[in-house]
């Protein structure tokens, strides 16, 4: 039996990181004029440590099913864009359906208008085989053709997994962005989800040890999380014993550091236990701040309880119902603290919350401009150095180090505390809106009036090195592609600035 800690997540996402660096065996060309047409034509010959190059085209192929693949932690196998986001493969039930496979990376790809599932990973349904040690990254899930219960990307049966600064956009009416039926031990990180179904991402059957953070989930149906859900028995991972006893639909799940932009429910706790939902920001909800459900009943289920709310900026635009609890839940197991709570339309109002929140403020929290998605905080604000200090938690949305005690919400707006990329001294340009699309215009913050800007994609690469006009950077002209970037401006007297930059 594994022991999960933070110190599990870290060190699994330092082995992630270092796939694309590490060598590989041959190079495998795949498209038109490659080595072979498609995927599956090369299926047989795939050995550990092997490159498949995808050519910058659109394959309309249909389901490029690959079995078995066996890479390793010195020698994966990587499946890569040529050019990011030029490999397109279009249509079909699904795009790629991995079954049983291991030490896999997928990178760079554009997954769109599948009538199935956009992208399926899974165990082939022997569940004592969980496909391990998975990689999705840099990849575009977008405009599915379906509209029943089907996921941009699905995965069951996965332990051990990565999936970062990816994109899920307008997914299925009736499916969600991420579902994950039966997995464990994996991260989700720096990711947007825009309209990507009745869900962004869903955790269910047996689903634990899954760590959510620096996302942005936005215009989401029903529930931007689902902690939890409803799942036929037959289907949890691992198969629930008989009798059952203490089973979940899920358990173990962090929340930190994300982004939620309306979204009918942002958070529903639902037949989970131990979730830590922690240094979020919550902006106009729509309908409910969060949930308490209890939707699987069988006997030897645990209730709904011991889950946490705790650092989160909830920003109302008017009242609503601030929590929902169903029947057959544990509500008044939750712990909540150092939550900051404002509705915009009283002056007169308390949240109505099922337990204390413990040293609770209501007050604005001075975000610098919500209009234009900047939630970051003013100078003064009241969330600044309030929340309770969390080991759980160390970065913000921004790669910053949370101060001690930390800022509630998902950016630390302590102004001394260093980000990643402010280690050389440089100064923090406030950027908005950030997130923004990828045609938006966004305005540089910065006293300099001449500014020499350059932006970086994740791996290092210069994209754009141009002088700055009026603070204004119009990104319509410029063709990146969604996704993280970090931005370096050089101002007056070699004064230098830098940010994280998210695309969707």
């Amino acid at each position: 039996m594994r022991t999960y800690t933070t110190q599990t997540f870290l060190v699994y996402i330092i082995l992630c990181l270092s796939f694309t660096s590490i060598v590989h065996g041959q190079k495998i060309t795949i498209g038109e004029t490659g080595d072979y047409p498609n995927l599956s034509a090369a299926a047989s010959i795939i050995q550990a440590g092997d490159t498949l190059e995808m050519q910058s085209q659109v394959f309309t192929d249909g389901t490029q099913f690959l079995y078995d693949l066996e890479g390793t932690a010195e020698a994966p196998i990587v499946i890569i864009a040529k050019e990011r986001h030029q490999t397109i493969m279009r249509g079909g039930t699904e795009s790629i359906h991995l079954v049983r496979c291991h030490h896999v990376e997928i990178n760079g790809l554009t997954i769109e208008g599948q009538t199935g599932n956009g992208m399926n990973i899974d165990d082939g349904g022997d569940y004592s085989t969980p496909s391990e040690h998975i990689v999705v990254r840099n990849c575009m899930f977008r405009e599915m053709e379906a509209s029943g219960n089907n996921d941009l990307l699905k995965m069951s049966g996965i332990d051990n997994f990565l999936i970062e600064n990816c994109s899920f956009v307008n997914g299925g009416e009736g499916g969600s962005g991420v579902d994950f039926v039966g997995c464990h031990y994996g991260v989700v990180q720096d990711c947007v989800f825009d309209n990507s179904g009745t869900s962004g991402i869903q955790n269910k059957g047996g689903t634990q040890h899954i760590r959510i953070q620096r996302n942005v989930f936005t215009n989401i149906s029903q529930r931007a999380l689902n902690l939890g859900g409803s799942t036929g028995l037959q289907f949890f991972r691992p198969p629930l014993a008989d009798p059952i006893v203490d089973a979940f639909e899920a358990a173990d799940i962090e929340v930190f550091s994300n982004v939620f932009i309306g979204n009918h429910a942002p958070i529903a706790y639902v037949g989970a236990v131990r979730v830590k939902v922690f240094n979020n920001t919550f902006y106009q909800p729509q309908n409910w701040v969060f949930r308490i459900l209890q939707e699987t009943t069988t006997p030897g289920f645990l209730t709904c309880a011991d889950n946490e709310f705790k650092n989160n900026i909830v920003y109302l635009e008017s009242d609503l119902t601030e929590v929902n609890i169903g029947p057959n839940t544990d509500p008044e197991s939750f712990k909540l603290s150092n939550n900051l709570w404002y509705n915009q339309s009283s002056n007169n109002w308390t949240p109505n919350l099922p337990v204390i929140d413990v040293d609770q403020i209501i007050a604005s929290p001075g975000f610098m401009d919500e209009s234009l998605g900047n939630f970051r905080l003013l100078d003064g604000s009241a969330a600044i150095a309030k929340g309770a200090v969390l080991t759980e938690v160390t970065q913000d949305f921004d790669l910053k180090e949370f101060s001690s005690p930390p800022s509630i919400g998902a950016f630390e707006g302590n102004t001394t505390i260093s980000s990643i990329l402010e280690q050389q001294s440089m100064e923090s340009i406030h950027m908005y809106p950030n997130p923004a699309s990828t045609q938006a215009q966004v305005h540089m913050d910065l006293e300099d009036e001449d500014l020499l800007l350059m932006i970086y994609d994740i791996s290092g690469k210069l994209m754009l090195n141009q002088n700055l006009v009026n603070k204004q950077l119009d990104l319509s002209k410029y063709n990146l592609e969604p996704g993280q970037y970090f931005v370096k401006a050089i101002g007056n007297d070699a004064r230098t600035y830098s940010a994280k930059l998210f695309l969707y």
